[in-house]
């Protein structure tokens, strides 16, 4: 939609009456049943008439086999913006979105998924949520657990009461109080600082430190690996998704070569991933077909919602064709990432 190009009332009147039904039917919209089932007091040769002209200002398109016609990306990116009234969330979705994402004792990842599942399920369309990245979490302490002669376990305590626990294979020469003493080091030079920091300067940090021949040992171990110790992004591992088969069913996956195309958009996690992570510092956001970066979800929208608890932030929402209900969708996505956001918090 270019600046500027703004449409009268009757042509917005019947752009959203094409809209509406199309997402209802999934048929191509005609004049006879935009006359019928909108209730726009128009005839069906001034809706055909008004049609042809939304037509070649690029709104709206000829199917192949039918006279009606079907919204463009631009259609529904001004119906978006400009014409949909959201519908308020109903109560017992409300209670649904609850109940389902908010059992105690419940790991994030566990909420993110539930998340997605019944965002799916609401909106019969692919829910997705993106777990939080800690590259920005502060380390609180590190301790180190030998369990036996050539392993330690690194447990990493980070801000917001997060813990994560890593094998890491050592020398099997290294003495008890080395392990002490590097222990010691770690915490007095990497506590107070970010993991994103701490990847950027470890070497530099760690340089100069006292201790043992074994203890040197052991902190080189840290040193030349510590890219990977302090390293907790899930990567691909983070987008969770909910079930595809809500979208099944939906006519526009109807053909064997579709629903192909759709099974391996869900198993590109690396695709959602980036798609997803573009949102992330924004509010509610929808990106309409084209609009998408990769080429690959040119016939999808993503509405998506960001989530936020001091340093943690992600995103859920959900993935379909461009021909959804926006008006009920925008607010189910926001809602569910309010009471994830709430649980975090």
């Amino acid at each position: 939609m270019h600046e500027g190009d703004v449409l009268n009332e009757r042509e917005s009147r019947v752009l959203e009456a094409v809209v509406r039904l199309f997402v209802e039917t999934a048929e191509p919209a005609g004049s006879n049943a935009v006359a019928r089932r909108s209730g726009l007091g128009m005839s069906p040769a001034s809706i055909r008439s008004t049609m042809s002209d939304l037509e070649a200002r690029g709104y709206l398109y000829h199917a192949h086999t039918s006279g009606g016609r079907i919204p463009t990306d631009q259609a529904y990116r001004l119906y978006v913006n400009r014409l949909m009234r959201v519908r308020p969330v109903a109560a017992h979705h409300l209670e649904q979105i609850e109940n389902e994402i908010t059992p105690a004792g419940t790991a994030i990842e566990q909420v993110l998924r539930r998340a997605a599942q019944v965002l799916g399920v609401l909106t019969q369309e692919l829910g997705v949520a993106l777990a939080p990245t800690l590259d920005g979490l502060v380390l609180e302490r590190v301790e180190l657990v030998r369990p036996s002669s050539d392993r330690l376990v690194v447990v990493l305590t980070l801000q917001s009461g997060l813990v994560r626990t890593i094998f890491v294979e050592v020398p099997a020469s290294v003495a008890p109080d080395a392990v002490e003493q590097v222990s010691r080091i770690l915490n007095e030079r990497l506590a107070g600082l970010t993991l994103r920091e701490i990847r950027a300067s470890l070497p530099d940090r760690l340089r100069g430190a006292n201790q043992s021949q074994e203890g040197k040992e052991l902190l080189n171990v840290f040193v030349a690996q510590g890219e990977d110790l302090f390293d907790l992004s899930p990567g691909d591992a983070s987008v969770l998704l909910g079930s595809a088969q809500p979208l099944v069913g939906q006519p526009e996956f109807a053909s064997n070569d579709r629903m192909r195309g759709l099974l391996s958009l869900t198993e590109r996690r690396d695709l959602l991933r980036r798609a997803f992570e573009d949102h992330h510092r924004r509010g509610i956001t929808i990106t309409i077909g084209s609009e998408n970066d990769d080429p690959r979800l040119a016939e999808f929208t993503l509405v998506t919602s960001p989530y936020r608890s001091g340093q943690l932030s992600g995103v859920v929402g959900v993935l379909g064709p461009t021909r959804m209900p926006y008006d009920k969708i925008i607010g189910l996505v926001e809602q569910t990432s309010r009471m994830v956001e709430g649980l975090m918090s």
